[in-house]
């Protein structure tokens, strides 16, 4: 397969020089795992948010981060919160990915979690879950970026949820 000359299909701009909306759209071309991130702080009910800024940071401690919109309708039940889970998508859950990524649609059903270490509702049947601690949240711009601990976690066969260029995709061999 020839790539071609890059050069050639590229608006390149200086750094200054570029807008939020192709910043965007040049980060999509990376594509991302599909993870709900849930909590259930006191005074809340449990939720869970659609993120693809899931990323691991170290092996020894387990550590992992995401990060969280300011202007997002969860942001208070996130802030308030001592821990949160990471629930890793397989292929077959986009409709539940849609869901929680709908602003005012975060609140989970009963049936659709149970509880660990922290207390963290862990989605069931996705295909990894981390139950994490909080260990710092760091001031990311227009995000506040979690870095957690992971505390407990398990995976399984299967196959992840896609996202790239705005878009659900699937992995071809």
């Amino acid at each position: 397969m020839e790539l071609g000359r890059l050069d050639a299909k590229i608006n390149l701009k200086d750094s200054a020089g570029f807008s939020a909306r192709s910043f965007r759209d040049a980060l999509g071309c990376f594509a991302t795992g599909v993870v709900v991130v849930t909590t259930h702080p006191d005074g809340y009910k449990p939720i869970g948010l659609t993120v693809n800024s899931f990323a691991s940071v170290s092996l020894d401690p387990p550590l992992v981060l995401w990060s969280l919109d300011r202007g997002a309708d969860t942001q208070g039940p996130f802030l308030a919160s001592d821990h949160f889970a990471i629930n890793v998508l397989r292929a077959d859950q986009e409709a539940l990915s849609v869901r929680l990524s709908t602003r005012g649609s975060h609140g989970l059903h009963d049936d659709e979690y149970e509880t660990w270490e922290t207390g963290a509702p862990i989605l069931t049947n996705t295909l990894a879950q981390f139950d994490c601690e909080v260990q710092e949240r760091i001031d990311g711009g227009d995000h506040v970026i979690f870095l957690g601990r992971v505390k407990r976690m398990a995976s399984r066969e299967g196959e992840p949820l896609v996202f790239a260029r705005g878009k659900y995709r699937e992995l071809k061999s």
